[in-house]
Formats: structure tokens, C-alpha cells, sequence
């Protein structure tokens, strides 16, 4: 996620509190333009009418006051995984508490199924959002109607474009113009609210339930347009690692919460006098003067929200890399002061060409929203359930206190997922058969990649054995220099090792055995950073451990550590690398359309020579057939 200037350690509460804004509450602060037309459009039997009006706006209050706020901003901020959030870190949390065995993996499917949704949203929040800002120049202009989807591409291509720079210099304005949105959103709801203050007894939750009882099976419908009201919510959890709890309940409570609620009801005042302002009720609260500079506000508005989704890709793809659900990706960090920072452009380049094809084979937000929700209950229902396993087991709630705190929120999470289940012909297959896809693609890198080292502990050497021999081996040459050896397991000897004494017959005088291990934590503290054994003289065993929102860097690491006491240079060291290849075993372990997927992956997978930043002329790569 971007981070902001005003997120150091020594900024006040409320500096924090409005960096907030624009980076946790984009996307939900753009849900007016286009999610209580939808709402009141897209269902047969339901329209503008004033019954429906009513009970639309109690649905949507509700669901705003039920999923987010008692939901995410209440109980499931309080599951931070040393400071941060997310549905990774939540799943980190949970197979914590989780005894080993079903259950735990059970939770590892069920948070990488929550991630492969997330993605599902991250490809319509910025088609959806922008499309809907620029709809408003129709609004101003029919003429401008045609170019609605050639400025959208325009906009979209140049927010995918600068993603490479990073967004330090542009998130200290994240903030400030965000802020200014919400503050014009909740003017134009209240001065409408003004003209027609009966419209705020949809409050009452009855006339939810009255809209219910007349409209039956149309209104289970309607709330598959009610849930756009709060796609972002995920944000708020996602985002505590850079701005904490404190600020983000603040923002939601003081500023965001009471903005949308006014416009929404601002939005309901105005069609209760004239139904026919349906067409577009956002744009059309405003004053004839006043519509422009809105639409140039909205783009902005949504720039920012679509700013914060895809660096939220970026840091989701990271953590599933990390935690071993994904081949090694190419990681550019584009700040030096804060690591959260990054850009990694094969997602960058994937995102960018489904945002493209959603604008041009849907056109117009209406159409879109059609499409969206059904990625973002998915997702709710997977963090419902890990929440669930993480108060029982980590926190030691009872279990009625679980059932009675959990219980009603997944019972809201399926209804709205069921909801959404029925827009699947209508364009919300794009987003399930997007996270279906991804779950397939990161379920068999696991797979794989569990395959191959349970090959390779088979036929590998025991470290201890192999030492014990050392020294009566007479045919073993020691040469001048420093060999470091990467390897996944510290108890055994790495194959290119043994590769090296086959062919060479040679052991370098120092030697380093390298292993990576990524906790399940964001972040390890430097004083925890390595564990060095000396196994024989001249030999060491080092131990590095990064959270999984850190970027290992081996000879960084090595630099600040001295292994041998004296100052570390990579360029004076010869590092060997085992290279796989993988192929079919006989009888194979794992269906063959896995197998082809996880082929495809392991060839495209970014080297580790620059995953593990070592230079790439002090690589030797040594290769082995694998068998799965």
C-alpha cells in the first residue's frame, strides 16, 4: 500500500487519521457514485419509487453499520498480526492458533481463496470507479457521452503507467483531496436531506424489513447492488500495518461514516421529489454550476481509490510469494524510507490488460456493477470464518461468545454472497472464474513445491553426516575463498554442493549455508534477523528470517552480519545456486493439469539471483532433474 508522509512514528493521531482517508477509504468513498442507482435499477419490480427508496436506504445504512462498522472496524481490526492486516494475515493468525493437521490446512485454503477474490475486485474497482467518474460529463454534456470510454482507457492507461515511479510524491495529497471529497459529498446529501428530512426515517431498520416482506425474492436480489455500498471494507483491515487502528476507526467514525450516510440520503431526498433524477442521482444533486468541478473531483476521487487497490495487489501478490503460494516475482522497492512501497510490474502489466477488457466489453458502470460484489463477499466470508478461528483459539472467547459475534456477521456475509451468486450470467462469472483461476495456479505452486522437497529430503544427505566424513576425505581440495550455498532445509547438505564435489572435487576454505525462512509475520526485528552455528572450522551455518512483508537480500544481510568478522563483500564471494528441472515422475503425485501449471510457473518464475538481490556474475548454477 502507498505510505504517506504523514505516517511516521511521530505523527499525531489526527495527521495520521487524514492519510487515512486516501488510501484506506478510497474505494468505499466512490461507492455513491454508481451503488444506490444500481440498487434501485437493476432489479425488477423495484425502482424509484418511495417505499423502495426507503427500504434500499435502511438496507444500505445497515449493511454500512453491520459489515463495516461492528464487523472490521470493532472486532476485526483487533486481529493484527504484529501490526498488520489483511486476509493473509489473518490466515497467519488463525493456522497459528489452529492445531497442525486438517484444520490448519483447511484455514491456508480458505485465506488463499479469500486472497484469489481479492484480486477478482482489484481488476473492477478501477474500471468501475473511473467509468463512473467520467459519466459524469454526460451529465454536463450529452455530447460527451461517446467519449465516456476512450477518456476512461486514457485515464486508466496513465494511472497503470506511472505505477513504476511509486506513490510517495503523490501520497501526501492522497489525504487532503479525499478529504475534500467527503466534506462535498456530505454538503450536497445534507442540503438535499434539508429540503426532504423525511426521508431520514429509512433509519429505522422496519422499513429494511417491511421492503423484505413486500418484494420477497426481488429484494434477496437487491442486495447484490446493496453490498457495493461497502466493496473496501477489506481496506480498512488490510491497511492497519500503515496507520494502526486508532486512526482508521477515527476517520471511519468522524468523517467517512457520517459522509456517506448523508449522501446516500441526500441521493434518496432527491428522488422522492423527482424520480426521474434516477439517471444519474449523484451527479444531479449538485447545482447545474457545480457539476464539472465535480467531475474532475470524482476522477480524482476515484484515481486515488484505484491508486490504493492495486498497491494493495501489489501487496498481496507479495505475501502469497513469500508464504510459498506463488513462483518469485520480480519486487522493485520505489522508496527508500519505507518498505511498504513497491511495484511489481507482471502484476502491474495483468491487472492493467483486465481493467482494458472490463471497460470495453462492459462500457458504462451500470453495467459493471452488475459484475461487482460477487469477489468482495467472497472475500468478507473467508475473513468471517478465520475471524471466527482466531477468537476462539487465539483470544480464548467462549464458544457462544463466538457464535453470538460471528454468527450474525456470516449469516450477512452469505446472504449477500447468495445475492451476488445471481449476477453470474450478467458478468460476475469474471471475477469468480478470475479467483478460481488464481486459487488453481497458487494451490499447485504449493503443491509442487511441497512435491519437490519431500524429493529432495529423500535423496539428500544428512549435514551431520556429511561433516562427520569431511575431514577423512582425502580427495576433497580446499581452495582459497569464500563459497556461499543456498539451501530450503539447514539439516541437510544443499545438491549443489554435493554437485560441486562431484564434478570439481573442490570445497571452498570458507563456506556459508544459507537458508531463507519466512515467518509467518510481517515483519522479523533486526536483533532476530540470523541465526549463525559454526559447524566445522570455516564453515557456518546462517539462518535469515524475514517477515512475509519483507524482500530478502542476501548480501545486505551478510554485509551487517560479518559472518567472518571482518567487513562482507559480495562481489568477493562465489555463490551456488541449484537450478530444478522438473519432470514427470512415473507415477505422479499430482493431477497432470497441476503438474502443467506448475511447469509453467517454475519456467517463468524470476531467477534467485534476483529475488535474493546476489549479483548475478558471482552465480554459479549448478542443475537436477526432479521427478514429481
Amino acid at each position: 500500500m502507498p505510505a504517506v508522509a504523514a505516517t511516521g512514528s511521530g505523527s499525531p493521531l489526527f495527521a495520521l487519521a487524514l492519510a487515512a482517508l486516501g488510501v484506506v477509504f478510497g474505494d468505499i468513498g466512490t461507492s455513491p457514485l454508481y451503488a444506490l442507482r444500481a440498487a434501485l435499477t437493476q432489479t425488477p419490480g423495484v425502482g424509484p419509487v418511495p417505499g423502495d427508496i426507503l427500504g434500499v436506504l435502511s438496507l444500505v445504512t445497515w449493511a454500512l453499520i453491520l459489515v463495516v462498522t461492528l464487523k472490521y472496524v470493532v472486532v476485526l481490526l483487533r486481529a493484527d498480526n504484529r501490526g498488520e492486516g489483511g486476509i493473509l494475515a489473518l490466515m497467519a493468525l488463525a493456522q497459528r492458533a489452529l492445531p497442525d493437521g486438517r484444520l490448519k490446512r483447511w484455514a491456508a485454503l480458505v485465506g488463499i481463496f479469500g486472497a484469489s477474490l481479492f484480486f477478482g475486485e482489484c481488476t473492477i474497482t478501477p474500471a468501475i470507479s473511473v467509468l463512473s467518474a467520467i459519466e459524469g460529463l454526460a451529465v454536463v454534456d450529452e455530447t460527451f457521452e461517446q467519449a465516456v470510454v476512450p477518456l476512461s482507457l486514457l485515464v486508466l492507461a496513465a494511472l497503470f503507467g506511472v505505477q513504476r515511479r511509486g506513490t510517495g510524491q503523490v501520497g501526501a495529497v492522497f489525504g487532503p483531496i479525499t478529504l475534500v471529497w467527503f466534506l462535498t459529498i456530505a454538503a450536497l446529501g445534507a442540503v438535499e436531506i434539508a429540503v426532504r428530512p423525511d426521508i431520514l426515517f429509512a433509519l429505522s431498520p422496519h422499513h429494511a424489513a417491511r421492503f423484505a416482506w413486500e418484494h420477497g425474492f426481488a429484494a434477496f436480489a437487491v442486495l447484490g447492488a446493496v453490498v457495493l455500498v461497502v466493496t473496501g471494507a477489506e481496506a480498512l483491515f488490510a491497511d492497519m500495518g500503515h496507520f494502526g487502528r486508532r486512526p482508521i476507526r477515527l476517520a471511519w467514525l468522524l468523517v467517512v461514516l457520517p459522509a456517506l450516510l448523508l449522501n446516500y440520503f441526500g441521493q434518496g431526498a432527491l428522488l422522492l421529489d423527482d424520480p426521474e433524477a434516477i439517471a444519474n442521482p449523484f451527479y444531479l444533486l449538485a447545482p447545474e454550476w457545480l457539476r464539472l468541478p465535480l467531475v474532475f473531483l470524482a476522477t480524482a476521487a476515484t484515481i486515488i481509490a484505484s491508486q490504493a487497490v492495486i498497491s494493495g495487489a501489489f501487496s498481496i501478490a507479495r505475501q502469497t510469494m513469500l508464504l510459498g503460494f506463488s513462483p518469485r516475482l520480480t519486487v522493485r522497492h520505489t522508496s527508500s524510507d519505507e518498505r511498504g512501497q513497491i511495484y511489481m510490474p507482471q502484476v502491474n502489466a495483468a491487472l492493467f490488460v483486465a481493467v482494458v477488457l472490463l471497460v470495453l466489453s462492459f462500457r458504462s458502470a451500470d453495467r459493471l456493477a452488475a459484475a461487482y460484489g460477487l469477489a468482495v463477499t467472497g472475500t468478507f466470508v473467508c475473513g468471517t470464518l478465520l475471524g471466527a478461528a482466531v477468537a476462539l483459539r487465539l483470544w480464548g472467547w467462549p464458544v457462544p461468545l463466538v457464535a453470538a459475534a460471528f454468527g450474525p456477521f456470516l449469516l450477512v456475509d452469505l446472504s449477500f454472497l447468495a445475492s451476488t451468486l445471481l449476477k453470474i450470467p450478467d458478468g460476475a462469472w469474471f471475477p469468480l472464474l478470475l479467483g478460481l483461476a488464481l486459487f488453481a495456479l497458487m494451490t499447485s505452486w504449493k503443491r509442487g513445491r511441497d512435491l519437490m522437497f519431500e524429493r529432495w529430503r529423500s535423496d539428500s544427505l544428512p549435514l551431520a553426516s556429511f561433516l562427520a566424513r569431511l575431514p577423512e576425505s582425502r580427495h576433497i581440495i580446499r581452495v582459497p575463498g569464500i563459497a556461499a550455498f543456498m539451501t530450503g532445509n539447514p539439516d541437510y547438505v544443499p545438491n549443489a554442493l554435493l554437485h560441486n564435489l562431484k564434478h570439481n572435487r573442490v570445497l571452498h576454505e570458507r563456506v556459508l549455508f544459507i537458508t531463507v525462512v519466512t515467518e509467518d509475520v510481517p515483519t522479523v526485528p533486526a536483533e532476530r534477523r540470523a541465526e549463525v552455528t559454526e559447524l566445522a572450522p570455516g564453515i557456518l551455518r546462517i539462518i535469515l528470517h524475514y517477515g512475509f512483508m519483507e524482500q530478502p537480500n542476501i548480501p545486505r544481510a551478510l554485509a551487517e552480519l560479518r559472518p567472518f568478522g571482518e567487513p562482507f563483500d559480495a562481489m568477493q564471494v562465489s555463490f551456488f545456486l541449484g537450478r530444478e528441472t522438473v519432470v514427470p515422475a512415473q507415477v505422479p503425485k499430482m493431477p497432470l493439469w497441476r503438474h502443467w501449471l506448475f511447469l509453467v510457473m517454475a519456467r517463468n518464475a524470476v531467477p534467485a539471483t534476483e529475488f535474493f538481490r546476489i549479483p548475478s556474475d558471482r552465480v554459479v548454477e549448478l542443475g537436477v532433474r526432479v521427478a514429481i
